[in-house]
């Protein structure tokens, strides 16, 4: 069975939701059939790989995949590639009218320092027969004389309007039943995040026909909201006991570490109706607890100091 995320993969302007004004002056770089080297950055699953493969389709059409070179810097991070894949790419002729080819760099963050400064050089003597489309999640983990070099272009998370319509749209295709909820719970998951969503659909419509909230987030791994706000509710109540046995419950049953569950209580912190200091006192409570688990603290007790400390926050006198 193919993969959603490569099924639904838009293959021009039009299909790419979001980022509107991005794709707006993307478009015109192509019908120029000139564009400068540009640096995409953003968070994951918004569009920016999806958007270099549309640039390359229209600029090249048939013959785009010789025109086109793809790495994920992730994998290929040393000086050896710029040198070597990079150049010898780079230095040949493109095929068609198109007078350069196009390099698209994935991930190119995760590059070691050395390996940037020699694509500076690299970007600078090649520029008449190749262009770079960097893609990064980091822009400040590019060095400056890449960035000076490059038309940066910020993308931003999918509203909610557009992951609704791209739910629709898989739904529909796929003969699926998606309730409101669901659609809520798959926003509230992915954060924005495209890719998240499809692998999330494909993943819930495997077991049922119908993909409920319960089912999104047992896929997810996550707890529902609603058993995250009982936690909270048992400790404004100073119910320590029911409160620990409740949290203890729903990481072991959603099989959560202690970071999973600690992110959705400082989400759910914000949605509770306190006075705005507690509020600002338990989210400085679960930055600290948080701190303490990555750096090895046992989660158990930190998650207990944690109910403690939202128990003590709430029913204080002071």
């Amino acid at each position: 069975m193919e993969i959603w995320t490569e099924k639904y993969r838009p293959k021009s302007f039009k299909e790419i939701k979001g980022q509107k004004d991005i794709v707006k002056r993307a478009e015109a770089f192509v019908k120029q059939q000139n564009m400068p080297h540009l640096l995409f950055a953003g968070p994951a699953g918004v569009g920016k790989s999806t958007l270099a493969l549309v640039v390359a389709r229209e600029l090249f059409k048939d013959i785009w995949r010789e025109n086109f070179l793809e790495l994920n810097a992730s994998d290929e991070r040393g000086i050896d590639v710029v040198r070597v894949k990079v150049k010898d790419f780079a230095r040949t002729k493109a095929i068609g009218d198109v007078p350069f080819k196009i390099i698209f760099l994935d991930e190119c963050d995760a590059l070691t320092r050395e390996a940037q400064q020699a694509l500076r050089r690299t970007m600078e003597n090649y520029t008449k027969t190749c262009r770079f489309i960097l893609s990064c999640n980091f822009s400040s983990k590019i060095i400056d004389p890449i960035q000076s070099r490059c038309v940066v272009f910020k993308f931003k998370p999918l509203p909610k309007e557009d992951i609704f319509s791209i739910i629709d749209k898989i739904a529909s295709e796929e003969k699926i039943k998606v309730t409101g909820d669901a659609k809520q719970a798959l926003y509230e998951v992915t954060g924005g995040d495209c890719r998240k969503v499809e692998n999330l659909l494909q993943s819930s419509a495997a077991v049922a026909q119908e993909i409920t909230e319960k089912a999104v987030y047992s896929i997810a791994s996550q707890a529902l909201p609603e058993e995250v706000q009982e936690i909270l509710d048992l400790a404004f109540k100073n119910n320590m006991l029911e409160a620990r046995k409740k949290l203890l419950n729903t990481m072991f049953e959603n099989g959560l570490s202690g970071l999973d569950i600690i992110k959705q209580i400082q989400s759910s912190i914000w949605k509770q109706k306190v006075d705005d200091l507690k509020k600002l006192e338990m989210i400085k409570l679960c930055g600290e607890i948080e701190f303490r688990m990555v750096e090895g603290s046992d989660e158990f007790i930190q998650l207990e100091a944690l109910i403690a400390g939202i128990s003590y926050i709430n029913n204080s006198k002071n």
